[in-house]
């Protein structure tokens, strides 16, 4: 890898010899502990102290070190992991958007360029860095800037950082350059793997995920639970989606389900599907009490968010079905083709009680079943239904506005 300096070198790096005191063993020893186990087991703010530790260990002049991982995730475009002696690693969270404030600076230019950069505190051709929040106020004269290529997908980057007068010496920049390779190789299969949870989470949850990485992914494999059961359904959106400008519906929908799914989420409800604009969500019932209130709680937070709602002047109503039962939990597909979903009588009662809340107005009802188990004492009780489907009418309540 060639190192692109704003100013001319000294000598070519290929005619280089390490001359700071680090000789080959001790790089090599610090190459195998990046590609070792102890390495490994680290989280990623282990991994640069204990980097940033070595370096300096060795007499390297580290006054800052960062790691900045890219990832594929709905929110965040990376994070950046930040060390410097004797203090905590800063873990920042790169929100998408948030390259354009980094735009001609050194980190998008290496990346870019995917050559590793040397740059001062002077003018450079390759933009200023001192604004930069992990280096600003430091007093560092020299950064060294490495994008760690993977094959494909998003790049990363290191970035070597100094306080002192010269700058790293030559030999100092050779040993950055020799353990780059085992840094990229390291940091590589933590984006992967980061990436990997950030995408299952985002299209399937985080319990459906933990069983995917278990390896439950053979078709048929079914499990049963007990688990509450929410269904929340917006009313009017065909109506509403065939008289407003297509933008303005989808911009609707993702406000709708801004307000839904975190108070879902907040109480360890985990979004199942979403059916147009319909949400079904489960709360697995080890503890069933406290499964249906949590339920039960995010069903009233819901509906005070949407009381408050308003997107472009249109006004919005909801109906939330809550139910308790046993459900079947794995997968259904063809082939190839899998999809993980909740099956079984209880899953359709949900469903059809929702239907009684659409055809009667109301914001919110919950089986027998369902009250029983929460034990709601302020539930109102609507009468015994029959649902499409069953042989036997079932009682619905809901609570008091």
């Amino acid at each position: 890898m060639t190192l692109l300096h704003d100013m001319p070198k000294t000598a070519p790096v290929s005619s280089r010899v390490t001359h700071s005191g680090v000789n080959t063993a001790t790089t090599l020893n610090l190459i195998e502990w990046l590609t070792g186990d102890e390495c490994h087991a680290l989280d990623d703010a282990g991994l640069v102290g204990g980097l940033g530790r070595r370096l300096q260990a060795l007499g390297l002049p580290i006054d800052r070190l960062t790691l900045h991982l890219a990832t594929l995730h709905p929110e965040f475009v990376g994070r950046t992991f930040a060390w410097a002696p004797g203090e905590p690693v800063e873990i920042h969270e790169r929100e998408h958007g948030s390259r354009l404030a980094l735009a001609n600076t050194p980190l998008i230019k290496a990346q870019e360029m995917r050559e590793t950069l040397v740059v001062g505190p002077g003018e450079s051709p390759h933009g200023r860095w001192q604004h930069i929040d992990i280096f600003s106020g430091r007093g560092l004269v020299q950064l060294i800037v490495a994008p760690l290529c993977n094959a494909d997908g998003p790049i990363s980057s290191a970035v070597f950082a100094t306080r002192r007068a010269g700058g790293f010496a030559p030999g100092e920049q050779d040993l950055i350059e020799r353990i780059l390779p085992a840094l990229r190789n390291t940091c590589e299969l933590r984006v992967l793997r980061q990436c990997e949870l950030s995408l299952l989470d985002t299209y399937i949850g985080p319990m459906t995920a933990s069983r995917i990485l278990a390896g439950h992914i053979r078709r048929g494999e079914i499990e049963s639970m007990e688990a509450a059961l929410l269904l929340c359904d917006l009313r009017g959106f065909t109506e509403l989606s065939n008289r407003v400008p297509g933008g303005t519906v989808l911009g609707l929908l993702n406000a709708y389900f801004d307000k839904v799914v975190p108070a879902i989420t907040l109480e360890g409800g985990e979004i199942l599907k979403f059916m147009g604009d319909a949400v079904l969500a489960f709360f697995p019932g080890a503890d069933a009490n406290g499964a249906c209130n949590a339920a039960l709680t995010a069903a009233k937070t819901i509906l005070d968010a949407i009381a408050r709602f308003d997107y472009d002047g249109i006004r919005i109503k909801v109906g939330i079905a809550l139910h308790y039962g046993e459900v079947s939990y794995g997968n259904v597909g063809s082939g190839n083709r899998l999809d993980f979903t909740l099956i079984g009588p209880d899953v359709n009662i949900v469903s059809r009680i929702q239907n009684v809340c659409s055809e009667g107005g109301e914001a919110l009802l919950m089986s027998g079943a369902f009250q029983q188990q929460a034990d709601i004492p302020d539930a109102i009780s609507i009468g015994r239904r029959q649902l499409k489907g069953f042989a036997e009418p079932i009682e619905l309540l809901t609570i008091a506005e």
